[in-house]
């Protein structure tokens, strides 16, 4: 397969090694976000927040592989990590040292949209019909993931709002 995803010419284990691979390129980046939100800024519930979803992005892609294992075990993973980028993990300027704990549902909210966005483009040009069926799968999983982001973020207090600008320091130069 090439360099770039063609979803023209995307095989169901194809499209599921794609799913996993977006699974574990999520969980990388909340692992490092929690660990740079907890061990550098002491930003304990953020942390907690990315620790949370690292677990989910680890279950879904578990069962996601299991299915792929399962369904088409003598076929060659063809798609690679290469081949994507952000698709699903949150974007690296989402997070800052201040981050609320709100803030980061709202990171992870945006990124569970993108996943969906992703999925509902692809359909556009995919034509194998159970490419086509398990992209619409996916990403009416990723409205679910959404509507329980959301329902975590109802149970939080108001947040400040505060911006990176209001807590910014302002650039210095150094001797």
């Amino acid at each position: 397969m090439p360099s770039r995803l063609d979803f023209r010419t995307l095989e169901p284990a194809d499209a599921l090694d794609l799913a996993v691979l977006m699974e574990e390129e999520a969980r990388q980046r909340y692992i490092e976000f929690a660990e740079v939100l907890d061990e550098v800024h002491h930003n304990v519930d953020a942390a907690a927040f990315c620790r949370l979803m690292v677990g989910n992005e680890e279950r879904h892609g578990r069962e996601l592989l299991e299915r792929r294992q399962r369904l088409y075990p003598k076929a060659p993973a063809r798609v690679t990590a290469g081949m994507l980028f952000d698709v699903e993990a949150p974007e690296y300027e989402a997070t800052g040292a201040f981050m609320t704990q709100h803030a980061c549902m709202e990171m992870a909210l945006a990124a569970e949209t993108k996943a969906e966005r992703f999925f509902r483009d692809a359909l556009k040009t995919t034509r194998h019909p159970e490419v086509h069926a398990l992209f619409t799968e996916l990403a009416d999983e990723e409205v679910d993931h959404q509507r329980m982001v959301r329902e975590q973020l109802l149970r939080l207090p108001a947040d400040d709002r505060l911006s990176r600008e209001d807590i910014a320091d302002e650039p210095v130069g150094q001797d």
